[in-house]
């Protein structure tokens, strides 16, 4: 059954259309990726399904009782609360029947009624359905998965960073448990561990996901379904977000519209889907389209509307630098109260790209800033090599601040004149009005675009590049890894786009525990041996756990055999002396028997009393000697 059902949306912004006749149905399972271009309406579009805004035309029909939940780029609001208060909110269903049944306990203890009795079987029931006693351990896991730990709990949201709070909002709506998730740009602020439990927690709900990302690993690793946004309208692609791709070329080149740019698509998703190959099935998926695709290219054109901006660039030609473009030598780098980096070692060479990562907090920012002239290392040597002009682009995108307009700051940065500083902006989708926009009012991918724009202009011969694809969507992440693709000279990346570091990393960089260790390969194999190892170290550790609990089965047998025959020894010392009472008691009446002098008068009853009490003896002495074993045994079998 369908728990959303979209019906010919339309939805008009400042009275113009932004989408209309949108349709669509989810149903459990079903996670469908929403795409556009930037302001295409897909982040409205949650907000209409979440009930925030309502469509001009059309509806959204919810399945009743469905737990609805939103994750966006607002953050909490409530500062001075605790961030388990926060996220543990999300769950107020439990809360309210944690707390009735608190309450129907404590009338129950003066002796129930009826009517109580029936009340605390529906709590009862309730919080069964709401994950029993352990829905607390599941809303903890969320916060272990986005990287949240136990000191975390008690701080107060004022306290955590932009970025953090960003965290905390999407671990309250992924533990509020709702039947309809809506993601806007989850992946942000993410870093790759969390990126991948991020993935696996998704796949693994029964919900039906819309979401938002320009995370193109994402979207092929979570996604069943794409929702395409383009201008003013919508069309549904049951599949892969990569066979999407490729049927979008396939329909374009149908169309005879830029047929060497839609070559160029196909080819691209071809690398991405082998790139992507070491995530298990997803590379069977490329192939249940390729007769679709066929088909499409041999189709005949169609009429369709489509926003033909596209961003397209290119890095100079660089000057040659030395063999050597960066150098680290028993560098230590430092933060205030932790040390980062110790003795460390690095050389990049001319024409080398190459990828560092890491965990989020385990100080790539900060080496790189070092690498880039930006903070010197504690202790050391970092420098550049012979004839190195140096690009850096920080995550932040700073080298666009300052006051003015886009226009004012490219020329301020490049020394352009107007005319071609105007050229420059134009090739990053700055047009017409666009560079007279106070750098105050710009978006973050507006100026993360002035930002490339810039660093394009430079000349540099090697770049050091941090999170350079924030804000940016997908086609720009891809005319990006374009241009790094194809640039000759140097470049140190940091990226949480897992597509971009294999892309572009020939070599990459791992920052662990304090210390650098360098693989001579790209991301993508990196990670496949990364888990291969750790796989093997978990099939080892369940082998000894295994192991251990087969030693622990064992010994417990072995116990439980030694405890029976404890058991037994015990009982038959204890019959033993009963038998020992019984022989004692006899050989006694023989010797009263013998007492008597009237047994003395008669040689033959002084014969036969005499072997009576021997036999007698000899029983009780035999008995005994039985007993002082089966006691020796029970005492053995017992330590």
């Amino acid at each position: 059954m369908a728990i959303a059902t979209a019906t010919s949306l339309d939805v008009y912004v400042g009275g113009k259309l932004l989408f209309g006749d949108v349709s669509f149905k989810l149903e459990p399972g079903d996670r469908m990726t929403l795409s556009g271009r930037n302001g295409a309406g897909k982040s409205t579009l949650l907000r209409v399904l979440n009930g925030e805004l309502t469509p001009e035309e059309g509806s959204v029909s919810i399945q009743r009782g469905a737990r609805v939940a939103l994750h966006d780029q607002r953050p909490p609001r409530d500062s001075a609360t605790k961030l388990s208060d926060y996220v543990f909110s999300g769950r107020s269903d439990m809360l309210e029947t944690e707390a009735e049944l608190a309450r129907l306990e404590g009338e129950m203890a003066g002796g129930a009624s009826e009517e109580t009795m029936a009340a605390y079987a529906v709590a009862q029931s309730r919080l069964e359905a709401g994950g029993g006693y352990r829905w607390r351990d599941e809303v903890l896991e969320v916060l272990r998965g986005l990287g949240f730990g136990p000191e975390h709990a008690d701080r107060e949201l004022k306290t955590f960073s932009g970025g953090e709070l960003t965290r905390a909002s999407l671990a309250r709506a992924l533990a509020s448990r709702p039947d309809l998730l809506m993601l806007d740009e989850p992946t942000n602020h993410l870093d790759i561990p969390s990126l991948e439990w991020l993935e696996r927690y998704l796949v693994g709900i029964d919900a039906a996901v819309v979401l938002v990302a320009h995370d193109r690993w994402f979207l092929e690793a979570v996604g069943t379904s794409v929702l395409e946004l383009e201008a003013q309208r919508a069309r549904f692609f049951a599949g892969p977000w990569h066979a999407w791709r490729q049927e979008q070329a396939a329909r374009q080149i149908a169309l005879g519209k830029a047929v060497d740019k839609q070559e160029r698509e196909l080819a691209r998703m071809e690398r991405f889907v082998e790139r992507f190959r070491y995530k298990a099935s997803k590379a069977k998926q490329a192939q249940s389209r390729v007769k679709q695709i066929d088909k499409k290219k041999k189709e005949g054109p169609v009429s369709e509307k489509r926003d033909k901006r596209s961003l397209r660039f290119s890095f100079k030609p660089p000057e040659r630098p030395g063999r050597i473009v960066l150098k680290m030598a028993e560098a230590r780098i430092e933060v205030p109260g932790r040390v980062l980096l110790d003795d460390a070692e690095l050389e990049v060479e001319r024409g080398e790209h190459v990828v560092l990562v890491g965990a989020n907090g385990s100080g790539k920012t900060t080496m790189i800033e070092t690498l880039a002239g930006q903070k010197q290392p504690a202790a050391g040597i970092v420098r550049t090599g012979h004839n190195v002009n140096l690009g850096y682009l920080s995550q932040h995108a700073d080298t666009a601040a300052g006051a003015g307009t886009v226009l004012d700051a490219a020329q301020r940065e490049t020394g352009l004149t107007g005319p071609k500083a105007r050229a420059l902006l134009g090739g990053f989708l700055f047009s017409g009005g666009d560079v007279e926009k106070q750098l105050s009012d710009i978006s973050g991918g507006e100026q993360r675009r002035l930002s490339l724009a810039i660093l394009v202009s430079s000349g540099a011969n090697v770049l050091v590049l941090d999170e350079p694809t924030n804000h940016l969507d997908i086609e720009s992440r891809e005319a990006l890894e374009d241009a790094l693709t194809e640039f000759e000279g140097s470049v140190v990346l940091i990226s949480h786009d897992r597509a971009l570091l294999e892309a572009v990393g020939s070599r990459t960089i791992v920052l662990e525990d304090g210390k650098l260790t360098s693989h001579q390969s790209g991301w993508a194999e990196y990670q496949r041996r990364h888990d291969e190892r750790e796989a093997q170290g978990d099939a080892a550790a369940k082998g000894a756990v295994k192991k251990e609990k087969a030693a622990n089965a064992n010994g417990a047998q072995a116990k439980r055999r030694e405890g029976k025959a404890a058991e037994k020894a015990v009982r038959k010392a204890a019959r033993l002396e009963e038998r020992i009472a019984k022989a004692e008691a006899e050989l006694k009446a023989v010797e009263e028997e013998l007492a008597d002098p009237a047994a003395w008068a008669n040689p033959t009853r002084v014969e036969q009393a005499t072997a009576k009490h021997e036999a007698a003896k000899a029983a009780v002495d035999d008995l005994v000697s039985q007993w002082e074993t089966a006691q020796g045994a029970a005492e053995a079998a017992a330590t």
